[in-house]
């Protein structure tokens, strides 16, 4: 049997982290060089040696700041700050390594160094980015180049025009001594020498974003004993065992979700369907837990709230004063690990039609579970956003194939919705209440036949709704909104 221990889980960051501090040398190693060659050329040797040093130890500081402060959650966290110092250091450095000791020199590339670490902590950059097509690690780091270059472009003539400010309130003993020659070679070295830092620590995150948002397989090795064992036990341990917020949980997460979704990794997804079925049920309890917490802890917001109270709460999301909702954004901080969730779980569902020969989705009840957080989850959202559902009364829409659908009474909507879709908890609402719908139509479609017939049985309840409480409304509206997506009239 497979284990998978913690020293394990740790080796993993570890070695990114490794790779991360060797690899992000040689661009900047090859800026350097260019710098030295086209712009200060007249230096002797050693100065360039010690130079080249320095600035590798600036670029160090920085990327070991950068390492400390990087989360796969927004939000903020206290050892930001030290993002500020760490960079202003590395900028002075920096600057003092492309042009020699010089106070004025130094004092630019200390604000600098501010100004960027200002406006990576104010733009939220410290937050992994995982791509929705996992490339190779070369292909995804040449594709962030070009952006990083404009960005540097406009960071440098930004800190640029910010520095001369400042420089006007220091003493006039601050004076160059860059051997230019004259005041138009002056600007241009130092408009270069910021340009230069900026490129370095873009690409340094670009690097660190590529690193450490590279899917990584929690399987052993294809054709050795413990995969034709069990396969699925590093990933299952991992997934349980793994820190709520830490970046292997979303490694893990991230594994998942391209297993039940792809057909790359068949033989992992087999896995899954075992004779004994307790492999099934636990891959669907790491999927439901957390998009079960969401549902209740969106209860407990709207918990003892009146109707109009509710949608108070939910105009937050159009209001410029987001305290009151608070507790939302920080539950929607996990976007990126309820998305996994609902499409693993679905992806798995939907497969299992096909692919689960012993029939351990259906008979362990995995399948009803599903169906009642997915659409229980989405009603939380729904309410979250403004959407009012309710009940009515089963005859007044007729579906295809003869099934009485009900509708949704929209009630009442915030005429402003549409002025504060820009707002980052609209933004994830938004998004999440989308992957959800196409989570359960994904299911539906799998499994149309099927519940066609249930339907016109009048089993539908039964076989594809939990008999207990479901995690947001109630079993009646989960079976309604279950009717709309069987006639593919949800939205």
């Amino acid at each position: 049997m497979c284990s998978w221990t913690a020293a394990e889980s740790d080796m993993i960051l570890k070695n990114r982290l490794i790779g991360f501090l060797l690899w992000q040398s040689i661009p900047s190693s090859l800026i350097f060089l260019v710098f030295t060659i086209m712009i200060v050329n007249w230096r002797s040797p050693t100065a360039i040696s010690i130079s080249f040093i320095s600035f590798h130890l600036s670029q160090l500081l920085f990327s070991v700041s950068l390492s400390a402060v990087s989360s796969p959650q927004s939000k903020f966290r206290r050892i930001l700050p030290v993002l500020l110092a760490a960079t202003a250091v590395s900028g002075f450095l920096s600057a003092v390594s492309f042009c020699g000791i010089d106070g004025r020199v130094g004092f630019k590339g200390f604000a600098s160094g501010l100004f960027y670490a200002v406006y990576y902590i104010y733009k939220q950059r410290w937050v992994l980015q995982f791509p929705i097509i996992q490339r190779s690690l070369f292909f995804s780091f040449k594709m962030g180049i070009p952006s990083a270059i404009t960005q540097a472009l406009k960071l440098s003539a930004a800190a640029y025009l910010l520095s001369a400010l400042l420089l006007v309130f220091l003493p006039h003993g601050f004076n160059t001594d860059l051997k230019l020659g004259n005041m138009f070679g002056q600007h241009v070295i130092s408009y270069a020498v910021s340009f230069s830092m900026f490129l370095c620590w873009e690409l340094t995150h670009h690097l660190y974003q590529v690193l450490h948002t590279k899917r990584f397989m929690f399987a052993p090795p294809k054709g050795s004993a413990a995969a034709e064992t069990n396969p699925s036990e590093p990933l299952l341990a991992a997934l349980e065992e793994s820190p709520p917020t830490s970046l292997l949980k979303y490694l893990v997460y991230l594994d998942l979700c391209m297993v039940c979704e792809n057909n790359v990794d068949y033989w992992r997804r087999a896995a899954f369907f075992e004779e004994t079925g307790e492999t099934y049920r636990r891959v669907a309890a790491v999927c439901l837990n957390p998009l079960e917490q969401l549902a209740s802890k969106l209860v407990q917001v709207f918990e003892g709230s009146p109707d109009d109270k509710v949608y108070r709460i939910s105009d937050q999301l159009q209001s410029t004063n987001s305290r009151q909702n608070a507790k939302c954004y920080e539950l929607m901080s996990n976007f990126q690990l309820y998305t996994w969730s609902a499409r693993a779980i679905a992806s798995l569902t939907a497969h299992s039609h096909k692919e689960d020969r012993f029939g351990v989705a259906q008979l362990s009840g995995s399948n009803a579970a599903v169906i009642s957080t997915l659409i229980a989850c989405l009603l939380a959202i729904e309410t979250l956003m403004g959407k009012k559902s309710s009940l009515q009364p089963s005859h007044q829409l007729t579906g295809t194939f003869g099934i009485k659908l009900a509708t949704f009474s929209t009630g009442r909507r915030d005429v402003r919705t549409g002025k504060r879709r820009d707002d980052p908890l609209y933004s994830k609402a938004y998004a999440m209440a989308d992957v959800l719908r196409s989570s359960i139509y994904c299911i539906v479609s799998a499994f149309h036949h099927e519940m066609l017939t249930s339907a016109n049985a009048g089993l539908l309840e039964k076989d594809w709704i939990t008999s207990g409480k479901p995690p947001f409304g109630t079993r009646e509206l989960v079976l309604q909104k279950l009717h709309l997506f069987l006639g593919f009239q949800a939205s």
